[in-house]
């Protein structure tokens, strides 16, 4: 590898919201190449890297399923070996997937594919990155959770559990390889304008919000874009919300 490796960032479900404000965020804020993941929606990937090379940097797309482990480390496993001059600096696990429902009505397919997609997913994509990151001695992971994970949401039991799971996971992990500078935070976002939540109640539920609106994509990726950060160096194990003032 060069002196000056190529420096990229994998962040996962870029295809639309979250996941491409946060994209193109630290190709704008960092100047990180980036590796834009997406299970289907091809042609919006294509799209979330074109907006990325505006900002004079690398994007390519990268399909795989999150929650088909094979799948994941086959395709990072090609990529680096097509790609000996990069490495993966920046690792944003942002696919997840909501299927609400009462509890005591929840099929346990809804309660699986959801566990998979974020808590699996996690997994899948983060032991496919990390142990070239614990050689590099060096790496940001940064996870996507929710207000639902923190403080539990009435009809959202499954991915409650799931972000849940993934905030103790990562402040857990981040014990683990603090020592080889590596950090592991979480960013937890309330009601954000996406498609995820385009079929709410809008108005109802900004009365519970004291900003008294939804947050915007781009809110939530200015946050990972300080974790993704020097700045942020000596920060981890922590969740940063993005809610609103969302009592979580």
């Amino acid at each position: 590898m060069s002196a000056n490796p190529e420096r990229y960032a994998l962040v996962t479900g870029a295809s639309r919201g979250i996941g491409r404000a946060v994209a193109l965020a630290l190709a704008a804020d960092h100047g990180f190449n980036i590796l834009v993941n997406y299970a289907r929606g091809a042609e919006q990937a294509e799209e979330t890297a074109r907006m990325v090379r505006e900002h004079g940097v690398k994007a390519e797309t990268l399909g795989f399923d999150v929650t088909d482990r094979d799948a994941v480390h086959a395709a990072i496993t090609t990529w680096t070996e097509a790609h000996p001059e990069a490495r993966i600096e920046v690792l944003v696990n942002n696919a997840g997937i909501t299927k609400d429902n009462l509890f005591v009505f929840l099929p346990p397919e809804d309660w699986h594919a959801v566990i998979d997609t974020s808590l699996h997913g996690f997994f899948n994509v983060t032991s496919a990155v990390m142990q070239k990151m614990v050689r590099q001695r060096s790496g940001r992971i940064i996870n996507v959770v929710s207000v639902s994970g923190a403080k539990g949401v009435a009809g959202q039991t499954n991915y409650s559990a799931a972000k849940a799971a993934v905030i103790g996971a990562t402040r857990s992990l981040a014990q683990e390889v603090a020592k080889r500078k590596i950090t592991v935070n979480a960013v937890a976002p309330g009601f954000i304008r996406t498609d995820m939540t385009k079929d709410l109640p809008v108005d109802q539920l900004k009365g519970m919000i004291p900003m008294e609106r939804f947050g915007e994509p781009e809110e939530v990726a200015h946050a990972v874009s300080f974790l993704a950060s020097p700045r942020a160096s000596y920060i981890t194990g922590e969740v940063i919300h993005v809610n609103g003032g969302i009592h979580s």
